[in-house]
């Protein structure tokens, strides 16, 4: 039977098909180097197309989910295969770059904790058990970038110190910001009274700009959202918008909810979690290339949280006890904050380190497919 591995590309803030290159140059680079690396089978690679969604992130998964079933059916019945969620002959890598690949995450968690239906005279199935006949059947989450544990700190510490200078209109309205976030009193219940303080939906990406005025309620915002919130929020102002960072505190306070996804630290750590279970008990892979300065990278005083983090610096929180999966480094040595080492990592001339993320990645997605499924397929089964 012809088997066939998808690569699926998924966006995050601000991405669309150009996020993975111009011409998707680097998802095809990657399926090159697979293909080569993989000769007994099909090898395609898939960019989800841009999405701007105005609902939460469920519903941004449950949307992606959908468009992927399609992509996937539709392979399964050019391969004639008889019994797809039995025995299918596409398996899928998502990989993610960003919150993309928290999109990726969700997706496969949501799919291998559905239940199937049960057929008559077969025996009761572990309600806590994992599905391991999901369908589409999902190889791996490869991730780039993605703040799974949140956004570094220091993306706010080196990144954004400017903007925030810049903004001085917005900055005046943060009395006492400096204690709210640094201080010992940040409240542990932050989230519910955050959910019970900001209502709309938000989703994936921003709306389009509008002529509202920038509102004036950042130190509101950022009380009630504690001090890893007040973080989070202003990281991705920093890095979805550093070119617009006067703008932007409407764009952070109306999305607050959604950024607000990676402050809420147990949450973080139970998908991390999840991702762990699914690899040890469904041999599912996960990893996480995720960037670190580099030669150009130089150190400072930033006045709002003293002392820089040295050399190690990512736009990701890194895990410290917590098992993670696979974190690998990807070091871009040209790049001279966070933010632009995070969104030039696919991005060849910008980022010296492509050849080896490309390798990693490659040798990562390899471990993970050389197995009974990848050695049942024969060359002679691959159409040419």
């Amino acid at each position: 039977m012809k088997k066939t591995l998808l690569l699926c590309f998924i966006h995050g803030f601000k991405g669309g098909e150009d996020t993975f290159g111009s011409k998707s140059e680097f998802a095809q680079h990657l399926a090159a180097l697979l293909s080569a690396s993989l000769p007994k089978i099909d090898v395609r690679a898939v960019t989800y197309p841009r999405y701007d969604t105005r609902g939460d992130l469920a519903e941004c998964v449950s949307r992606f989910r959908d468009w992927l079933l399609e992509r996937v059916i539709d392979l399964e019945v050019a391969n004639g295969t008889p019994s797809p969620t039995v025995d299918p002959s596409v398996h899928t890598i998502l990989i993610g770059h960003s919150m993309g690949g928290i999109v990726a995450a969700d997706t496969v968690i949501g799919l291998a904790n559905e239940k199937p239906i049960p057929v008559d005279g077969e025996p009761a199935r572990d309600p806590d058990g994992l599905n391991s006949l999901m369908f589409p059947y999902i190889q791996g989450v490869l991730a780039f970038d993605t703040p799974y544990l949140g956004i570094a700190p220091g993306v706010v510490a080196h990144g954004a110190e400017s903007h925030y200078n810049n903004a001085a209109a917005a900055i005046s309205q943060l009395s006492g910001l400096s204690s709210v976030i640094w201080g010992s009193t940040a409240n542990e219940n932050t989230g519910d009274r955050r959910s019970k303080s900001i209502k709309q939906p938000v989703g994936a990406l921003p709306p389009p700009p509008t002529d509202e005025k920038p509102k004036n309620n950042w130190g509101k915002m950022a009380m009630f959202a504690g001090a890893v919130g007040a973080v989070a929020a202003g990281g991705a102002a920093a890095y979805v918008n550093r070119n617009q960072i006067t703008t932007g505190w409407s764009w952070v306070s109306s999305h607050l909810e959604f950024v607000g996804c990676l402050a809420r630290g147990e949450e973080l750590k139970e998908r991390v979690t999840s991702m762990v279970r699914l690899n040890k008990e469904l041999g599912i892979g996960f990893a996480n290339l995720y960037t670190r300065l580099g030669k150009a990278a130089s150190s400072k005083q930033v006045s709002m949280v003293g002392t820089v983090l040295g050399n190690q610096r990512t736009f990701c929180n890194l895990p410290s006890k917590l098992a993670a999966g696979e974190w690998r480094e990807a070091v871009n040595d040209a790049a001279t904050d966070e933010a632009g080492a995070h969104m030039a990592m696919f991005e060849q001339k910008e980022n010296p380190g492509y050849s080896k993320l490309s390798e990693d990645a490659k040798n990562l997605i390899v471990s993970w497919t050389k197995n009974e499924w990848y050695e049942t397929s024969t060359r002679g089964d691959i159409e040419e």
